[in-house]
């Protein structure tokens, strides 16, 4: 506008330029606005960039709270890759939003309201001109972020997801790919899920958006292209020629600014996009419901487990991974759980924690529904110690007292030494006090179980998980373990899940799984004795254990 009013003044006194003398003041006055603009500026990016920071902060803090109260079973649904993808990554997509764009876009959003205003304020007929130009971009620009755009922006979001998930797993896998010589070709998830992410980008933007875009930005960066041969056309029926050159003068300058602020609002609407399906994830994770609580919770009567006809189906599986399963597991016994793969021997394991509920019948731990049951206390009741297991970045004490945090440190070193791990104590550099992880110390698998098992130990609670937990060991390692874990079950209640036959022959009953029903159940003599599934398993085992190179 200062700009203007220059020209408009030098027009009004041509040639007698010297008139002029009032010129300076709308100097001092474009410097003023100029500086006004950049501390306004300035002030409106501290307190929206505080605003983003504690945004995305306070989505991460309730995204994870919220997890936690989750059942841990919606951990085996869904990958930690994309967990990390949801939890910190779109949470890290609003901050563009918030901390750049609407400073950008208050601005923005001012200046085209002010230049609807003053288009019509000089000469209507060159401000329709103007206007005409900045509906074919704002037209351009609605075609590409609705509609297909819209759902392009979903499947953006989505692959960016699946990008990370695979390559998460793809970094986990190196080793194995290493092995066997291979290239990232064969690892064909995350080989596809690049590909897919570039067809897709590749495809919207070379298809759908090149005509709509190339036509904004001729429109938008060519406007004054437009503008004179409007002002030819008017100009002979101009009474006042000098006074229509300064409204023509006013277009001119004024055309230079409309690109800077429907460029500011195009990638306004594109962070909002993105911001709006990052809220939709995060949304998805805070819309999982925890399981519930009993109002008036009961307490276990003893360590007893039982399996009363259930019933439990997978979120979107086609058949059930249950069907009517009952038996037992008395105080204090052992009992084993065998049969092929996808069976629902994991199934049933992960029931009596309560990582799901079943869909029918109930799981009772001392005589009261699982369902009934506090999760803290039920929790307190079973200890797990599975084929894989987690360690933190931490030292090797605090990782043995995630079991119970309570705990001293000669009761971590009681644990460490009743599960075997002396030697591995021994061997870091600076004993339970050595970290762990990145950054620390690493560990072979069968050193890692023998950890699991002395949280376990430290945890001593009466009830016992074990699914498949020396199946991965070497001889010497499971030699280890297995002392390890006969000072864990001594006197306990005991589910176990394992596919080595010679592991279950000291079970006091054995429970075969077949396609989600019980097949058969009874001693190992007995079911040896019958001739069925248990038999045929243990014959096709011990002919296995036969074989020669």
């Amino acid at each position: 506008m200062c700009i203007w009013l220059v020209a408009r003044d030098f027009i009004a006194v041509a040639p007698n330029w010297q008139v002029a003398t009032g010129i300076s003041a709308y100097g001092w006055w474009a410097v003023g606005f100029a500086v006004a603009s950049i501390a306004v500026y300035f002030l409106s990016l501290m307190c929206t960039h505080l605003a983003a920071f504690r945004a995305a902060s306070n989505m991460r803090k309730q995204t994870t709270e919220h997890l936690i109260k989750l059942p841990l079973g919606c951990f085996g649904m869904h990958a930690t890759g994309e967990l990390r993808r949801i939890v910190d990554g779109c949470a890290a997509s609003t901050e563009t939003l918030l901390a750049h764009m609407l400073p950008d876009a208050a601005g923005s959003i001012a200046m085209v309201a002010a230049m609807l205003a003053m288009l019509f304020v000089f000469d209507w007929r060159l401000g329709l001109a103007r206007l005409a130009a900045v509906a074919v971009s704002i037209g351009c620009l609605m075609t590409m972020i609705s509609g297909k755009g819209m759902e392009f922006m979903k499947s953006y979001m989505g692959a960016l997801v699946r990008m990370n998930e695979t390559g998460t797993e793809y970094v986990r896998g190196i080793p194995v790919v290493k092995i066997f010589q291979q290239t990232v070709y064969s690892f064909k998830a995350f080989h596809d899920a690049i590909s897919d992410y570039a067809r897709m980008a590749q495809d919207y933007a070379g298809t759908f958006c090149r005509k709509p875009q190339v036509l904004q930005l001729s429109v938008l960066n060519g406007l004054v292209v437009f503008l004179p041969p409007v002002a030819l056309a008017l100009a002979p029926g101009e009474a006042d020629f000098a006074h229509f050159v300064t409204n023509f003068a006013f277009y001119a300058i004024f055309s230079a600014v409309i690109p800077t602020a429907m460029a500011k609002l195009m990638f306004m609407s594109e962070a909002t996009q993105m911001t709006g399906d990052s809220m939709t994830r995060v949304m998805g994770i805070l819309n999982e419901k925890p399981l519930p609580r009993a109002a008036n919770p009961s307490h276990p009567q003893g360590n007893g487990v039982r399996f009363e006809n259930v019933s439990f189906t997978c979120e979107g599986a086609t058949r059930p991974a249950l069907d009517g399963v009952s038996f037992e597991v008395p105080a204090g016994s052992t009992v084993a759980l065998v049969g092929p793969s996808g069976g629902g021997k994991s199934t049933c394991a992960s029931l009596v924690p309560r990582f799901w509920d079943a869909c029918a019948g109930r799981v009772l731990v001392g005589g009261v529904d699982v369902r009934d049951i506090d999760p803290h206390e039920l929790m307190d009741e079973v200890a797990f110690v599975f084929q894989t297991n987690q360690l933190f970045s931490q030292t090797l004490a605090e990782n043995v007292r995630a079991a119970r945090p309570d705990a001293t440190r000669d009761q971590v070193l009681a644990a460490l030494s009743a599960a075997q791990c002396d030697d591995i104590v021994d061997k870091l550099p600076h004993g339970v006090d050595t970290k762990l992880g990145a950054g620390g110390a690493y560990l072979s698998g069968g050193e890692r179980q023998r950890i699991s098992i002395a949280r376990a130990l430290l945890k001593d609670a009466p009830i016992v998980l074990l699914n498949e937990a020396t199946a991965s060991l070497d001889v010497e390692n499971e030699t280890q373990v297995q002392a390890a874990l006969s000072r864990l079950l001594a006197g306990k209640t005991v589910l176990v899940i394992a596919h080595r036959m010679r592991t279950v022959e000291t079970a006091d009953k054995v429970v075969v799984l077949k396609g989600g029903r019980v097949a058969e159940q009874g001693s190992p003599t007995e079911l040896k004795a019958a001739g069925g599934e248990f038999a045929r398993m243990v014959a096709l085992q011990k002919e296995s254990d036969g074989w020669k190179p």
